[in-house]
């Protein structure tokens, strides 16, 4: 099984939310043959659902992330390119509709508009497939693009990559397209969290790039911990933390990145 199906394969099994109901539903089927094995199943699955969704576990597991790569200063040389990685917008909806449905990411595409207007040589590329695994078909890429179009970004300076379904192939197959030389610096832009994970993929592709952190999910202040903004959503950033310190660690452990936290 390859590295991509087996990935999507661990996560709907070891997923926080999917996992914690496993283990609450092996305790209520152990209630009957072993009633104490089958009481502490559930209270364990209780236990971690409570911790995972009323404390600021998953800030804290993000704010490493967001923290590793500083946004760098805009009054910098501007760029040759801007490497936008998919995540932006819900493909399906916006087929429905025929209206563009952003996703939480959404500040991936809208920061590198920004950016195109303000540094209006440079060339923007936009990398996004399918990630289902049934092999279905992403029109995110041509989505993307004719909203930067819209925006008023000049078509001819858009580049978009469709066929990759991971970050890995995000980044390999855009350098198999642009086939960046050197002094061609291009910013990476995609979510703070992801940026380490990213920035070592992309170094591992051979294509050197300066990371461009958007879409920040946590302060990295005192306010990550005031209760009146600990939610319900704090399961959905543990989750998105979780998933991402496995990310790393798998793509370390079969050799996709060179060191398992990339730094600066």
């Amino acid at each position: 099984m390859s590295f991509f199906y087996t990935s999507k394969l661990g996560w709907l099994l070891f997923a926080p939310l999917n996992l914690c109901l496993l283990l609450a539903l092996a305790g209520l089927v152990a209630l009957s043959w072993a009633p104490r094995a089958g009481r502490i199943l559930a209270l364990l699955a209780i236990a971690a659902l409570m911790i995972m969704t009323f404390s600021p576990l998953g800030k804290l597991m993000l704010r490493p992330l967001e923290a590793r790569f500083p946004v760098p200063s805009l009054e910098t040389p501007a760029p040759y390119g801007i490497m936008v990685l998919g995540g932006a917008i819900d493909d399906e909806l916006t087929i429905k509709h025929g209206k563009v449905d952003l996703l939480e990411g959404a500040s991936r595409l809208t920061e590198a508009a920004l950016l195109a207007k303000r540094f209006p040589d440079a060339k923007v590329f936009y990398t996004s497939g399918s990630a289902y695994a049934n092999g279905g078909v992403s029109h995110e890429a041509d989505e993307a693009r004719d909203l930067l179009i819209g925006l008023g970004i000049d078509k001819e300076r858009i580049g978009i990559e469709t066929q990759s379904r991971n970050t890995d192939e995000n980044a390999r197959f855009s350098a198999a397209i642009l086939k960046p030389r050197p002094g061609q610096v291009w910013w990476l832009v995609t979510s703070a969290y992801h940026m380490p994970r990213s920035m070592g993929l992309f170094r591992k592709a051979g294509f050197d790039v300066v990371a461009y952190p958007v879409d920040f999910r946590t302060y990295g202040d005192d306010r990550d911990y005031r209760s009146e903004l600990i939610r319900i959503n704090e399961l959905s950033l543990f989750d998105l933390a979780l998933h991402e310190w496995t990310g790393l660690t798998a793509y370390r452990l079969t050799g996709k990145i060179d060191t398992w936290f990339p730094a600066p």
